[in-house]
């Protein structure tokens, strides 16, 4: 098996990465398009985090952080590629990223039906917060 390989996602790799989630995300969010994506990539270039492996992609995240908290999206590895270390590695380049920008804490948004990600979150030392809610307003652009 050849190296796995992270980097930062820019406005080349967009329309890859929407294709890559419809297949290996659950659910999917009122931001997955391209002008979503391309605004997180403009205001953050360094959110966007892509794993590659011969020159592949097999897994992503996003590791957005706004001075305040770390907050975590889009943690999907490619189902063939499950169970190999990738999302580990992925999250283990946000946490760096989180460290050198000054995080105190990482906060998953982990959908609470996707029980089979859950395992691999608990793995890497991740562990839901009963007394949060999530609270949502949707804004019309």
């Amino acid at each position: 098996m050849t190296e796995l390989h992270i980097r930062a996602g820019g406005p080349a790799d967009l329309d890859a990465v929407l294709t890559f989630w419809k297949v290996a995300a659950e659910g999917t969010s009122i931001s997955d398009d391209s002008d979503g994506v391309a605004r997180l990539v403009a205001r953050d270039p360094e959110a966007l985090l892509l794993a590659e492996r011969d020159g592949e992609l097999v897994g992503t995240v996003i590791a957005g952080f706004d001075g305040w908290r770390c907050h975590l999206y889009r943690l999907a590895v490619r189902p063939d590629q499950r169970r190999r270390g990738i999302g580990g590695a992925l999250l283990a380049a946000a946490e760096e990223r989180f460290a050198a920008l000054g995080g105190r804490r990482g906060d998953a948004m982990v959908l609470d039906r996707n029980t089979s990600a859950h395992p691999a979150w608990r793995a890497a030392g991740y562990a839901p917060e009963p007394q949060w809610s999530r609270w949502v307003k949707p804004l019309d652009a």
